[in-house]
């Protein structure tokens, strides 16, 4: 019998926070979901042992990195809605899981549901950390990527994550690129996802220097011409302000990024994919204020 939902999870040497994920799984059990754990790597391998539902690992020794896992999961679903968990996720119960695949299964224009990140005990995070600052179902320019759930054959259509971000930031990207294809994504702001960061394999500096990398290269895929020529050296310094705003101490990380960024657009498989104007448009109207969400009306 085919799921109608598969969840994946990422994780690399952080043990402890998978064990209490899968735990946490226990609620989710009655929609006998098929679960995916993406190991990247993890030293000693990445167990499923005693977790609330059947889980299926798959370890790559490689290390490619989250986002090549996520992809991977989604490739290998047999579920039509995918639900991609970060490690140190833990869901607070079924109700939220199920609100979103009710979004996707009556709404065909929307492509993915944006969760909102909580305390362990469900308290909410402040609203300014949420998709969108507001206390209503809407319409937002991207998820966040702790907990989201996807449409998997759009997903597959629209070429999934890019793999050249490697960390962070391809939510964001794959979201424009879900504008541009005429799908929008739904946040849910009582569908609450606990979200408990782990310190485990983290870097300011690493952080710092990986949203820079990919807020230029999200440009230079994405952004029309002649938008790019100023968007992309406008990213490129944002990176000296984050950096003396954060008071991150890396001398010479400007350097690597020009490498980055001039390493991937010269790379011979790199193709720009400029977004339309309208798409642009559309993006900065959802940051700026997210309409209600008015699911389609269906007619018997």
């Amino acid at each position: 019998m085919t799921p109608s939902l598969t969840i994946g999870i990422t994780t690399r040497n952080r043990p402890a926070a998978l064990a209490r994920c899968l735990e946490s799984l226990s609620p989710l059990a009655p929609l006998a979901p098929e679960v995916l754990v993406f190991d990247d790597g993890s030293e000693p391998p990445a167990s499923a042992a005693g977790a609330a539902v059947p889980v299926r690992v798959l370890r790559d020794i490689s290390s490619p990195g989250y986002i090549v896992g996520r992809n991977r999961m989604v490739r290998e679903a047999a579920a039509p809605f995918v639900l991609l968990l970060d490690d140190d996720t833990r869901m607070l119960s079924s109700a939220s899981v199920e609100r979103a695949m009710a979004v996707l299964a009556r709404d065909p224009g929307a492509g993915a549901v944006a969760f909102a990140q909580a305390e362990a005990d469900g308290r909410p995070w402040p609203a300014a950390m949420q998709p969108a600052a507001v206390d209503y179902t809407c319409v937002v320019p991207s998820f966040i990527g702790f907990a989201h759930l996807l449409r998997r054959d759009l997903f597959l259509k629209l070429g999934g994550y890019r793999e050249s971000f490697v960390f962070y930031g391809e939510e964001k990207e794959f979201c424009l690129r879900l504008i541009d294809s005429g799908h929008h994504t739904v946040y849910l702001p009582d569908a609450l996802v606990s979200h408990l960061p782990d310190p485990g394999g983290r870097s300011r500096t690493r952080y710092l220097r990986f949203v820079s990398r990919n807020d230029c290269l999200n440009a230079l895929y994405n952004d029309p011409f002649p938008r790019v020529l100023w968007t992309l050296p406008g990213r490129f310094l944002l990176y000296f302000r984050m950096r003396r705003g954060w008071k991150i101490r890396d001398p010479w990380g400007w350097a690597w990024l020009a490498r980055e960024v001039a390493r991937v657009g010269m790379h011979p498989a790199f193709a720009r994919t400029p977004v339309s104007r309208d798409t642009v448009r559309t993006w900065r109207s959802l940051r700026q204020s997210p309409p209600r969400y008015e699911p389609p009306v269906t007619t018997a």
